[in-house]
């Protein structure tokens, strides 16, 4: 556990080397960031590196771990058919900040790619259900609910093609048999495995930025202006795909935004996921209370936003209400 810690730690000094601050940084600006990275930093880092480096190899081996123990359980934890949606770049190896759109099916098939992520609105709608606050994304060509998709760690690690780091491209060859005859892995419970192939490539790309020289360059930004009123950014963040669309005006005064983020598009698989565990655990008319720790973990497998995914282990503030087909209430359990 100190060596998690540790680990994050890692990350956040990162954060407030180059921001001043490890929350709501004020680094990056307009037309590029406030200020260089610094010699000293940077050497600071690479005497830390080497402890870092170990400690993503040695969490990935207890992740793997976990698959043994809860190996009954995994075949109904959020196991299921899904599209998968994400950023690749022009070899088809994983990408983060550029590249293209692809989408594969359950069966590991290409069904579109090359797409301008620019234009992800021609490619995906978002429905609204009226229990519900958040709407469901779909892939526009199923419809909707067919055109269900997952994104974030399980998604990158199923449609690409490779990761250009050696220890994690290893990893995700290991990843990859997880699925019989080279399919889709459809499992959820697997997000974190996948999630820690993405930890120890964070961390070897680390250790090439800190021995590239130019990461002390000293022109850090460009001057910026009003050069269109449109613009659509994306970009893979930690939980999957991210796309801002604006629109402006002469003076640069947002008139109007969509965003269209990884939460909401794993909506679906997230109700799916919390469908199929409740199936498997409750029986009859009555709610066990070791059933809310596991729709917690189905949950959080995606890790959804702040208020879902910050809460300690067992604590989640959780509500399961178990009706009949009238929607007459028979039982509930509240912690």
């Amino acid at each position: 556990a100190r060596r998690g810690i540790r680990l994050r730690k890692f990350g956040q000094q990162i954060i407030e080397f180059l921001g001043g601050r490890r929350i709501h940084t004020p680094w990056a600006v307009a037309g590029g960031v406030r200020e260089p990275f610094t010699k000293e930093e940077q050497e600071k880092l690479l005497e830390w590196y080497p402890e870092v480096k170990e400690t993503a190899l040695l969490a990935g081996n207890v992740i793997k771990k976990t698959h043994e123990k809860f190996r009954s359980e995994i075949p109904s934890f959020g196991n299921f058919h899904s599209l998968y949606v994400g950023l690749v770049g022009p070899k088809g190896e994983m990408e983060y900040y550029g590249g293209t759109l692809r989408i594969m099916d359950s069966g590991g098939n290409i069904i579109a790619d090359n797409i301008d992520p620019r234009e992800y609105y021609k490619h995906f709608g978002e429905a609204s259900e009226s229990w519900s606050y958040l709407k469901f994304p779909y892939y526009k060509p199923l419809g909707y609910p067919n055109g269900i998709y997952r994104v974030g760690p399980l998604a990158r690690l199923n449609i690409c093609d490779s990761i250009e780091t050696p220890l994690a491209e290893k990893e995700r060859k290991l990843f990859k048999q997880l699925a019989p005859k080279m399919e889709s892995v459809n499992n959820s419970f697997y997000y974190h495995y996948a999630r820690m192939i993405e930890t120890v490539f964070a961390v070897e790309k680390i250790e090439e930025l800190l021995h590239d020289p130019s990461i002390l360059g000293t022109h850090v930004r460009s001057k910026a202006e009003i050069n269109r009123l449109e613009g659509v950014g994306f970009a893979e963040a930690p939980r999957g795909t991210l796309f801002h669309h604006y629109n402006v005006d002469e003076n640069g005064v947002i008139q109007k935004v969509n965003m269209l983020i990884a939460t909401a598009q794993n909506n679906m698989a997230m109700n799916r996921t919390v469908k199929q565990i409740a199936m498997r655990f409750i029986e009859g008319k009555k709610i066990t209370e070791p059933i809310l720790n596991r729709i917690e973990a189905g949950i959080r497998c995606f890790d959804p936003c702040l208020s879902c995914s910050t809460h300690a282990a067992g604590e989640m503030p959780l509500e399961v209400q178990l009706l009949d087909s009238n929607g007459y209430l028979l039982d509930s359990v509240k912690r």
